[in-house]
């Protein structure tokens, strides 16, 4: 029996569930978790959706992102003649946050008066809506719907979701989303097309200090939804590139990371005006000095090697 796609089944844990998205890196396949056991921290469960059979590689890298099932033999099941992507976005239910709607083809939804409903299907790059840290990102920017910026930049910006979503709310200013990688900035492209989303100007780029990005600064709002350790090797980068009392939004850290992340962005001049914790993620939103910061060092030594949690 021939199969048009494959899907690889591992339980997991509720934390390794939510990290999942920030650690599928490079991994060809369609994740999807589901909480097995309501309530139950320890009983959830990761499913892999892949176009061919998976190979040892294949299953090695899934195996690394829910070490809890290191002792379980992963099940693998042959597709025949089924749409894996739909199946993939089976439970991926519309998700509202302020004003933004999310949704997959799988479930679509109306957008009511005054809301902006986004199609955004599960695939190659992270940002459904359906992980706190980008849900969390979605409410911070809807919080700053009555304040003005003219410059913006979504830095990782995955499927695009946040960089629409900055659109939307201010219409006029100039946006723009960047990735390091090449496959998020096509998906971003094919989103907005989808969504009617227009002038965005979208860049693969390593970090935020390419020379497209520090050439259309400084920006007034900087969004980045990313890792703790990226985050903190960027905060100089960012602090660059941002307008006096520019507004920061990142995202992509855990709570227990949040201090840490605050203490980076402090010493490069950058107060905290808010903290959200969403399970175990912390969102934050920063101001940048009065003064544009200077502390970068004159070479590349730290520059982040980020990379996306796509």
């Amino acid at each position: 029996m021939s199969a048009d796609s494959w899907k690889l089944t591992l339980p997991c844990t509720r934390a390794e569930a939510e990290a999942i998205d920030a650690g599928a890196i490079g991994i060809d396949a369609v994740l999807m978790t589901t909480e097995v056991v309501e309530d139950d921290v320890e009983r959830w469960r990761l499913d892999a959706y892949t176009e061919a059979e998976p190979d040892a590689a294949m299953i090695a890298a899934i195996r690394a992102l829910v070490p809890s099932a290191a002792g379980v033999q992963p099940q693998i099941e042959a597709l025949s003649d089924a749409d894996w992507v739909a199946m993939s976005q089976q439970g991926l239910e519309p998700i509202r946050e302020g004003r933004f709607l999310v949704h997959t083809e799988a479930h679509p939804i109306a957008a009511g008066p005054g809301e902006r409903a986004f199609l955004i299907n599960a695939g190659q790059a992270f940002g459904t809506g359906h992980h706190a840290t980008t849900s969390g990102c979605l409410a911070m920017l809807d919080g700053l719907a009555d304040r003005q910026f003219a410059n913006l930049i979504d830095l990782g910006t995955g499927t695009g979701l946040l960089a629409f979503a900055a659109r939307h709310l201010w219409p006029d200013a100039r946006v723009t989303a960047t990735d390091i990688d090449p496959v998020a900035i096509t998906v971003t492209g094919e989103n907005a097309a989808l969504n009617h989303v227009s002038a965005i100007e979208l860049i693969v780029a390593d970090g935020a200090r390419d020379p497209v990005i520090t050439a259309a600064g400084p920006y007034d709002l900087i969004i980045a939804n990313n890792l703790a350790g990226p985050l903190i090797a960027m905060a100089p980068e960012i602090a660059a590139i941002a307008a006096p009392r520019a507004t920061i939004v990142l995202a992509g850290l855990l709570a227990t990371q949040a201090a840490a992340v605050q203490s980076a962005y402090r010493a490069a001049g950058c107060t905290l005006d808010r903290a959200e914790t969403r399970g175990d993620w912390t969102i934050l939103r920063l101001t940048a000095a009065e003064q544009a910061f200077t502390g970068l060092a004159s070479d590349d030594a730290g520059r982040a090697n980020w990379a996306r949690d796509i």
